[in-house]
Order: C-alpha cells, then structure tokens, then sequence
C-alpha cells in the first residue's frame, strides 16, 4: 500500500467511495454525509488545494482522507470539554474506504501518515470531528488513541463529537 497526494484523475474514484460512505451511514441510520455532502466540487477543491491524500492498493484507489492544518473556526468554541492543546493542530476530514477494503487496517494507516506529516511541519496534535452515530469512525480514532474532547458545533448547527490525539 502507499498513500499519496491525490492528483486530478483520481477525483472520480474518491466521489465513488464517498458515495459508498454515504450509502453506508444512510444504511446505519446515521445522518451524516446525506444531504449532498461531500460532492465533486469538494473533491476538486480538496485535491486541488493539495491536502487531499489517497491510500493506493494494488493500483486501487482504496481509501482517501484530507489533512489541513490551517485552524478550523468551528473548533474554537468546544462544548462539554476541552481540547488537550492549544496551538498549531492539523485536522483530518473526509476519511473514508472502499467498501472492498474496508477491515484491512486503510483508517491506522492513513492517521499514521497524518502523523508523520504533522510532525514534519513541527505539529504534535491532530484534531478529528466526526457524527455522534458514526461508531465506526468512533471507534478508528478511540483504536488510534484519539481522545474524546467534547462537542463542537458546524457552521451550520450540526453537532459533532470532538477528538485529538497528542504524539
């Protein structure tokens, strides 16, 4: 497996596992990622901006996640908790796998390459927000050591679960 940074002919491969995210958590009953979110124009975005990474498989695109470190606005008000640090964090957005490649350890490793991108830009702490109901994902970041912090909220209300992990 290598995990790169995504390039323009992959979009259409990231939007497919995005669609399979999507139908999984709408299957879950969880309401996250079900209004159109995220969608191609995001993609692009992503990879245009360069933070997009995707985990290849046997010349398969089998996993993919966004990793920025500029602050995120809805970070700084936590509710009913407090980060672990202050200061310089990246953030991990839009992990998601392949349906066919789920279970095969895609979720550490991309957060282990998160890490060590982090700590080559001097970042010791990743900061993750994810649905209440997402167990799954839950329970990739408690696995990972990622501790819950508290409750943020969106830009446009919705309620997220706070994680960060320090290394």
């Amino acid at each position: 497996m290598q995990i790169r940074k995504a390039i323009p002919a992959d979009a259409e491969s990231i939007m497919q596992i995005f669609r399979q995210a999507q139908t999984g958590l709408r299957v879950q009953g969880v309401n996250q990622w079900q209004n159109g979110y995220p969608n191609m124009e995001i993609v692009d975005m992503d990879i245009m901006s360069g933070n997009c990474l995707v985990c290849v498989v046997n010349g398969l695109i089998g996993a993919s996640f966004v990793l920025t470190f500029e602050p995120e606005a809805t970070y700084d008000r936590i509710y009913s908790g407090q980060w672990l640090s202050e200061g310089q964090y990246g953030v991990i957005h839009r992990m998601a796998a392949a349906d066919e490649f789920k279970g095969r350890g895609l979720g550490a490793e991309m957060i282990e390459m998160a890490e060590q991108i982090a700590l080559s830009r001097g970042i010791r702490s990743i900061k993750v927000d994810t649905h209440r109901d997402n167990n799954p994902m839950q329970n990739l970041l408690r696995n990972n050591e990622f501790q819950y912090c508290g409750v943020i909220y969106l830009d446009d209300g919705q309620e997220r679960l706070a994680f960060e992990k320090l290394f």
